[in-house]
């Protein structure tokens, strides 16, 4: 019986975030070691399901990077990074549609879909979702690597009216037809923008933004993060994360959150614990407070 309350108990601490966001899109950027490990994989399209079920809208943005490379080497293309960036000729772009749009994509589709859900993958260029031109990395050209001009959300919103839940690979094309990479951090933060997203998740292979003590730091404002960059405590491959959600709070997303796609189900943990399992990124201090006085609130009602 103690068992049976406990599990009761859960689920009232996650009733008060499931009413908030029912009918809220929540877009989620799915990397890392979450995107490799069998366990985790499917873990993960539990959690898109659950929260189809419960009335949010999740949307996926998905990366590649590592199946991408393990492409390459199979056909013999040389992978060469500048600047941190893959160089992008012709030749590897076909690659990379063909593992992102296609491999990857439709895997994560039948994951969900294996659990009970109903999801529909796509590219950046499908319904002209993905404006993009090419990026220059410090006035160097990777080649077929480019950044988001525009996103022009309307294939999503469809989707997700239909009940679908969009898969999006991060690819994008130009007015001439030509394809581009695109990091998959930035698409999440451009889509997350367009659609007025609730939450934007970023799911890494750390436990959050850690401070010089390798400590976590569960909350921080974009000042916070701007101030740490500066001062060299964010540094690495964090760096463009923090970027990515500060962006995306300034074009209306109402919370970021950066967390260890490692841990079982930690999308779930994430939105429905007042704990979470990462680090969550506000426009201001005010914005935490009024959201712990949303719980209380809605603790008392019920």
């Amino acid at each position: 019986m103690d068992a049976l309350i406990a599990k009761a108990e859960v689920l009232l601490e996650a009733l008060p975030y499931m009413q908030r966001f029912a009918g809220r899109t929540i877009v989620v950027k799915y990397g890392g070691s979450a995107m490799l490990d069998e366990e985790l994989k499917l873990g993960f399209a539990q959690d898109i399901v659950l929260l189809k079920s419960l009335g949010l809208h999740p949307v996926i943005v998905h990366g590649g990077g590592p199946q991408i490379g393990k492409a390459l080497e199979r056909v013999g293309i040389e992978t060469r990074f500048e600047r941190g960036m893959r160089v992008t000729d012709d030749a590897t772009m076909e690659i990379v549609e063909m593992v992102l749009g296609g491999q990857i994509n439709k895997g994560i589709v039948a994951n969900i879909e294996r659990h009970g859900g109903n999801a529909v993958g796509i590219s950046g260029k499908d319904g002209n979702l993905i404006n993009a031109s090419k990026l220059l990395i410090d006035g160097v050209d990777v080649g077929r690597v480019g950044k988001v001009e525009k996103v022009n959300p309307d294939v999503i919103e469809r989707l997700r009216e239909a009940g679908f839940v969009p898969v999006v690979a991060p690819i994008g094309d130009d007015e001439t037809g030509h394809s581009f990479n695109i990091n998959a951090d930035v698409v999440a933060s451009e889509v997350a923008q367009a659609l007025g997203a609730a939450k934007l998740i970023l799911l890494t292979d750390v436990p959050g933004i850690l401070d010089r003590d390798a400590v976590l730091q569960p909350f921080l404002t974009i000042e916070d993060c701007r101030q740490q960059v500066e001062a060299g405590a964010i540094e690495g491959g964090m760096v463009p994360k923090v970027e990515c959600a500060c962006d995306a709070l300034e074009g209306g997303v109402g919370q970021v959150h950066i967390i260890d796609g490692r841990v079982s189900h930690a999308v779930l943990l994430e939105i429905f614990t007042k704990t979470g399992v990462g680090t969550e990124v506000v426009r201001d201090p005010q914005d935490e407070d009024q959201d712990d006085e949303q719980d209380d609130e809605q603790a008392e009602a019920d």
